[in-house]
């Protein structure tokens, strides 16, 4: 007997095929691999510089009430439906546009803005290495004036404490050692006049970025098989310092005028649509929505993971963390306040103002400091690393996956290739001026451009593509469709949000400045170049698309917004259904029985496979 042509695999026809088939991309080798990594991913620095100081200058307790609410209209939708994207079709961000090739320049965008995040991203990485050797010490180097590099203007907090039991000191004009610890030596920005005048490269710092790229390429070595066991590490371990900060933190005298201050409610900044844009802002940044990461890391999942569960344990355990951290900061700060003898709003800073000069500065007034310093710096260094992770593994991802014959045998080599690039071009950020740099970089790279990345894919997947069918393809991954609350926000809540925080940044666009100097003309220029330069990838990659394309202009722009013949799951089990047809070798009028036979029985997910084809049947009859 003759097995029909249509039963049999294309492996099966043609013993040399499986020679040229790509390298297997692999999975997750653990079960909590994926969640600790999303946890670690989201989980960064900003939940501990930015979300306290957020929230006590935009109403303090009542500013969880925007946070929340933004959190379930454009925080949970857009992460969900990034996972899904991911998870469905296991491609990375540049690679899963095939469900749309008319707009592959959204994935090129996305890769832009997280390579100049991952520069910079490196070099905050390295300051806090800096700082934790420094804390091996018996005496922390920022706790005293009289060293070469203070000041007249150097003030200890040992004297202001005595001079306030007897008369009060006047602060005003005096700057603090850990200030001129951060500014004049590690920075040593005197050395430079403005951002167009680096200076010479601290070497210091050029061998703290080295270990931190060192660090990160030991890591993703072998992609997530590697970078999934670190974070057992890296993602659960800052959890415990931020307890042990945060105990040690309540039992300190005025630790509750600090907590006071962070969390009392101040109802009428409800009433500002600024403290909503901004709630929406951390939402949005804190998640790392857009970057590409999350939907990379679902793409190593099996077919059926449960992510819409994830998605609920990452999205609310992240926003739990940035309360938390915000009790273990201001907890301190009230300490600080009470020590010094000013208010807390005079200590309270957000970004690196908190992590390197009022946070060290708090350290050196509690006994045994340099243990408390080297806690607080390894848990930025704990929190950092894992991002930059997501971030690495990202555009090797990316790339690997548009050209998986040469680079997924080699990508161990592609790895070290990014990560020494990255590297150089990081370079600038670690001479005196470097910080100017850093200003830029962090103030345009992910700014605007990265809102009109998520808009677009928003509207594409629900547009273009089809909630429908997008719906379906979730439907026959997990078993459920997404409810009403998920359509609401994809098709306007999510989208009407990010575009009101779009309008919101460019009406109310501030010139970037560090301390006191402003930045000249043409640095402004070249950051907004930044930004538009990601936005551009879009029409460009549009342009590419419909030259690939035949017909008239019209016929071309319909084909190349058409998913490709190949898009759909990636195992060829896993492609029921609408998804059969589209495989080598499948031409039957029921693929769906076809690859029943071929694979033996039906699954609980296969019988799911049936209800989409009846549904579409049904949506075809009532058609005609």
């Amino acid at each position: 007997p003759v097995t029909p042509e249509l039963l049999v695999s294309p492996s099966s026809q043609d013993g040399d095929l499986g020679s040229e088939c790509p390298e297997d991309r692999g999975n997750w080798t653990g079960r909590l691999d994926f969640l600790l990594s999303c946890i670690g991913y989201c989980v960064g620095l900003g939940n501990v510089w930015r979300f306290p100081y957020r929230a006590y200058t935009n109403g303090g307790g009542a500013f969880l009430i925007p946070y929340f609410i933004m959190l379930a209209i454009c925080g949970i939708p857009i992460f969900f439906m990034e996972l899904s994207l991911g998870q469905f079709s296991s491609l990375g961000p540049l690679a899963v546009w095939k469900i749309s090739p008319l707009f592959k320049g959204v994935g090129m965008g996305t890769i832009l803005i997280v390579s100049l995040v991952a520069i910079y991203y490196n070099m905050i990485i390295a300051y806090v290495l800096f700082y934790l050797f420094a804390s091996l010490t018996s005496d922390l180097p920022w706790q005293h004036c009289g060293n070469w590099w203070n000041t007249d203007l150097c003030l200890d907090h040992h004297i202001i404490k005595a001079g306030n039991a007897a008369f009060p000191v006047n602060i005003t004009n005096t700057v603090s050692p850990s200030e001129e610890y951060w500014s004049r030596y590690v920075l040593h920005i005197q050395g430079s006049s403005g951002i167009g005048d680096p200076g010479r490269i601290r070497w210091n710092l050029c061998l703290c970025l080295l270990l931190s790229w060192t660090i990160v390429y030991l890591c993703i070595l072998k992609g997530v098989k590697s970078s999934g066991k670190v974070v057992y590490f890296t993602a659960t371990f800052p959890y415990l310092i931020l307890v042990m900060l945060l105990i040690r933190g309540v039992t300190l005298e005025g630790a509750w005028k600090g907590i006071r201050f962070y969390l009392t409610p101040q109802f009428d900044h409800l009433l500002s649509s600024k403290v909503w844009i901004e709630a929406a802002l951390q939402i949005f940044y804190s998640l790392g929505v857009g970057f590409g990461g999350l939907l990379t890391f679902a793409s190593y999942n099996t077919f059926h993971q449960n992510i819409y569960r994830d998605t609920f344990i990452v999205t609310l355990g992240n926003a739990i963390t940035s309360i938390l951290a915000g009790f273990a900061i201001f907890s301190v700060l009230g300490y600080m306040s009470q020590e010094l003898g000013v208010p807390v709003n005079q200590v309270a800073k957000a970004g690196p103002g908190l992590a390197f000069v009022v946070y060290p500065q708090a350290m050196t007034m509690l006994p045994l400091s340099p243990f408390w310093s080297f806690l607080f710096f390894f848990m930025l260094l704990t929190l950092g690393l894992d991002s930059q992770f997501a971030f690495m593994e990202t555009i090797v991802t990316a790339v690997t996956d548009e050209f998986p014959y040469y680079l997924r045998p080699k990508k161990a080599s592609f790895s070290a290739v990014i990560c020494i690039a990255l590297f150089l071009m990081g370079l600038i950020l670690t001479t005196e001026g470097g910080m100017y740099w850093l200003v830029l970089l962090d103030d345009y790279s992910a700014g605007f451009g990265l809102m009109v990345v998520v808009i677009t894919t928003c509207l594409v997947v629900t547009r273009v593509y089809g909630i429908k069918r997008f719906c379906r393809d979730i439907h026959m991954m997990l078993g459920f469709k997404p409810g009403p609350y998920f359509r609401a926000c994809w098709m306007v809540l999510s989208p009407a949000t990010m575009m009101a925080l779009l309008v919101y940044n460019i009406v109310k666009y501030q010139p970037s400045e560090y301390g006191s100097y402003r930045f000249p003309a043409w640095a402004e220029i070249l950051g907004i170049l930044m930004g538009v330069l990601s936005c551009l990838m879009i029409p460009i990659g549009m342009v590419v698309a419909v030259f690939q394309e035949e017909g008239t202009l019209w016929e071309r722009v319909q084909q190349a917004s058409r998913p490709t013949m190949d898009w759909g799951p990636s195992l060829e089990e896993n492609r029921t259904g609408l998804y059969v047809a589209s495989l080598p070798g499948s031409q039957s009028p029921k693929p769906l029985m076809v690859h029943m036979r071929k694979y033996g029985g039906i699954t609980s997910y296969e019988n799911t496979a049936i209800e989409v084809d009846r549904e579409m049947e049904e949506e075809e009859e009532s058609m005609m």
